[in-house]
């Protein structure tokens, strides 16, 4: 019979489902995620979601707010990997930013290093949005640029593709 247990796709469906849940960053089947505060609140808001009624206003605006974020995520990856691919590192791009549970920084001394430029890049530029919380993943991906001798480059790539604008002001130059 076909929903005998020995029915290799019987739980296909659900496994796909459960990978999903499981990606809390951009792309299905995505494993790159770090067990940081920014993936727990990601998480938190999946947890929610999933104990409400699909028909609920509530359970809505969570999906919408989680899609948002998760896009937030995803532009952000792009602009780094956009930077990366600029400075050379074209086949690279994507193991640079691949950050796991099993990430270490290359070394301790960097870290102090580290710090200072991610909130550099954060505070000088805009490759993060202004409502972004700095993400521990993007400590690693820095830690590797500075092993690499490239973080000070990176920087300043980034300051010339993202610059930094007035609040009030658009990318295109215009005002809000």
């Amino acid at each position: 019979p076909l929903c005998s247990n020995n029915n290799p796709y019987a739980s296909f469906g659900a496994t796909l489902a459960r990978d999903e849940e499981q990606n809390l960053w951009s792309t299905p089947h995505d494993v790159t995620h770090t067990e940081a505060d920014d993936d727990r609140v990601l998480y938190n808001m999946i947890v929610v979601r999933n104990q409400l009624d699909k028909d609920s206003e509530e359970w809505q605006k969570l999906n919408y707010d989680i899609y948002t974020l998760r896009q937030t995520r995803k532009e952000v990856r792009n602009r780094w990997k956009h930077i990366l691919e600029d400075l050379g590192f074209q086949k690279e791009a994507d193991s640079l930013l691949s950050v796991t549970k099993l990430s270490i920084i290359s070394d301790s001394q960097n870290m102090g290093k580290a710090r200072d430029i991610l909130l550099k890049l954060s505070e000088e530029t805009n490759i993060f949005p202004t409502s972004w919380e700095l993400s521990e993943r993007y400590l690693f991906v820095v830690d590797r640029l500075i092993a690499l001798d490239a973080a000070d480059e990176f920087f300043k790539v980034t300051s010339m593709v993202y610059p930094k604008r007035p609040s009030g002001e658009r990318g295109d130059g215009s005002p809000k």
